[in-house]
């Protein structure tokens, strides 16, 4: 199984020149190599495959020496993203989707580039980096198992990370007989637990949007480009970074919790980027970021002995948990009161029980245990 480590890097100031320097050369070669195809295609109606573009890059380099200060694998990965974009397009264009043509990257935005085969080692408690040189590194946890892939990541506020693709010849332990829960997740409450427990909702968002607001006033006054403007940027990012950590590391323990409780665990597969799309409520989506929580659990469960079901959300909040029937209602409505069986819970709780309903319907008849 491939899993993916995170670690922080602390180069020096000659290498955090380098490490940028590399960037920019990787967004050069990812523009041209996107200029390329595209005008090929334009001017000849030809497709050419990462390889064709790959026999670009000895030329390239006759007429930009400095592309040889970068790992010859890196800018072949570089080309590797650009044909993952025209993939990605062509899907979407399948699929029926409004696709989104692939785009030139400006300056600023290109934050990594990855070493796939080789040019990396640890070593002495280092990080050796072809090109960079020996780079300190906060090892806060071992690395178990051979490394396929590094990827060096540069972050708005200007820290650099290392991450580690690793693949580990693990055993994973048998699924949990019994323990099972639905969860629904919301505003009021970040999520609601079949057997009515709640997650009070963190709202990191919400609690540093004042300081947010007077950051970005300061920025907005300043001029463009200038050193107090860089300055007060840095102080935007690093509230927008102090946000993200925040709702990172609550959503990390909560699905630890539940594939350390639960063997079965059903949430709602939810279409976020539509709900956006409710400008009341947009703000309030974005900050519980329930998709990350999703995430996180199922990237767990596997090694906790859990299954993740995603469940269809229709009519999961109306239908009656005990007796079936569709109960409309709105918004405020906190309450599920049925007309047909007399049922009165909160709304939230008798949803969760829906959602754990039709995630063990889900499960096939052979992976269901006997208490299920």
């Amino acid at each position: 199984m491939l899993k993916a480590l995170k670690y922080r890097i602390y180069p020096t100031k000659a290498q955090r020149s380098r490490l940028n320097r590399t960037l920019e050369l990787c967004r050069w070669t990812y523009n041209e190599t996107l200029a390329y195809r595209k005008n090929l295609y334009e001017a000849e109606g030809k497709t050419v495959s990462k390889y064709d573009t790959h026999k670009l890059l000895p030329e390239w380099k006759k007429e930009k020496p400095e592309l040889n200060e970068v790992y010859s694998q890196v800018l072949q990965n570089v080309q590797e993203r650009v044909d993952l974009a025209f993939k990605a397009f062509f899907r979407r264009v399948r699929n029926g989707e409004v696709p989104g043509y692939p785009r030139f990257k400006g300056r600023g935005r290109y934050d990594s580039f990855a070493y796939p085969h080789s040019g990396f080692k640890i070593e002495n408690g280092k990080l050796k980096v072809s090109k960079i040189g020996d780079i300190k590194i906060k090892l806060h946890r071992p690395i178990e198992g051979q490394i396929k892939r590094l990827t060096l990541r540069r972050v708005p506020t200007g820290k650099w990370f290392a991450c580690f693709s690793v693949e580990e010849d693990q055993t994973l332990p048998p699924w949990k007989d019994g323990s099972m829960v639905g969860i629904d997740v919301g505003l009021e409450s970040f999520a609601t637990l079949s057997n009515g427990e709640k997650i009070a909702n963190p709202r990191f968002f919400r609690e540093e949007e004042k300081n947010l607001a007077k950051a970005q006033r300061k920025l907005s006054k300043s001029i463009k480009g200038s050193s107090e403007w860089k300055k007060n940027l840095k102080v935007v990012d690093r509230i927008h970074e102090r946000i993200a950590n925040r709702r990172y590391d609550f959503a990390h323990q909560i699905s630890h919790r539940l594939v350390t409780q639960y063997g079965l665990i059903a949430f709602e597969d939810l279409n976020v980027q539509n709900m956006i799309g409710n400008h009341r409520l947009a703000k309030s989506i974005s900050d519980v970021s329930w998709n990350m929580l999703v995430r996180l659990t199922e990237s767990k469960a596997a090694y906790a002995g859990s299954k993740v079901i995603l469940v269809d959300p229709r009519n999961t909040s109306k239908m009656c948990s005990k007796c079936g029937a569709i109960v409309e209602k709105t918004l405020s409505d906190r309450v599920h009161n049925c007309p047909h069986c007399g049922l009165s819970m909160d709304r939230d709780q008798n949803a969760a029980i829906n959602i754990l309903r039709l995630g063990i319907q889900s499960l096939r008849k052979t992976d269901r245990s006997p208490t299920l």
